[in-house]
């Protein structure tokens, strides 16, 4: 599942008359070059879903399915769901093995396959993609890199999930996660997100982490991020 139906409100006035997955990275879309990134891995059957600006949407998705892609639409249009809410309305596209959920506008070079590999193996109901950076937000893991908690630095705010936080590292949260189907068991409809979702499951259920410290990491959501990417990938090709 790519999610891409945000406000985009980080990126301003860029999305008052576009949606954010229709960003511009050199001559391309974010949604064409996450498609494109997520086919080339192997998960070649996806499902978008769209909220803001859905007509540009559904007009995008439909040159990308004339260039072969496989897309089914979840459509918010009516009321945005945020992730878990949006993930639980499209819970009838997946079937019985895990599947890839990926933020439009997050672009790395992290190995999805072996994250994919690490999620089936350690039979985790969920696996975080994750790295070391500076951030208000953060996750906090023990040392086999399971969810533990979260945390406000900014704010002060703790959500522990175990005795004490002391031996817990921080870690930012990617945007990219394998779920196994298992996970609609436990959800209901509604408007939340996946991290407080994850953060509830925590105490009882196996959420892990797959740590990607090496490569790049970029969030598209704010118009200086936007220039960072294109400045690094310039013409070439992101993959």
């Amino acid at each position: 599942m790519i999610f891409a139906a945000g406000l985009g409100t980080r990126l301003g006035e860029m999305t008052r008359t576009i949606p954010k997955a229709l960003a511009d990275i050199n001559g391309r879309t974010m949604l064409e070059l996450t498609a494109e990134r997520v086919v080339r891995a192997g998960f070649d059957d996806l499902i978008v879903n769209i909220h803001h600006h859905p007509e540009q949407m559904l007009e995008e998705i439909e040159k990308l399915r004339q260039q072969g892609y496989r897309i089914t639409v979840s459509d918010e249009s009516d009321e945005l769901l945020d992730t878990a809410g949006g993930l639980y309305r499209a819970r009838s596209f997946f079937g019985s093995e895990p599947f890839l959920a990926h933020n439009v506008d997050e672009f790395t070079d992290l190995d999805l396959n072996g994250m994919y590999r690490q999620h089936v193996e350690s039979e985790a109901l969920a696996t975080l993609a994750v790295r070391h950076r500076p951030g208000n937000r953060q996750l906090l893991v023990d040392a086999a890199g399971r969810l533990r908690g979260w945390r406000n630095n900014a704010t002060k705010e703790e959500i522990i999930t175990v005795e004490s936080s002391r031996q817990l590292e921080e870690v930012g949260f990617s945007g990219i996660q394998v779920l196994s189907p298992e996970i609609f068991d436990l959800m209901q409809e509604g408007i939340y997100s996946l991290t407080s979702l994850y953060l509830m499951l925590a105490r009882k259920h196996p959420i892990m982490t797959c740590l990607h410290d090496y490569g790049y990491w970029f969030d598209g959501g704010t118009p200086e991020n936007l220039e960072k990417i294109r400045a690094h990938f310039g013409k070439q090709e992101v993959g």
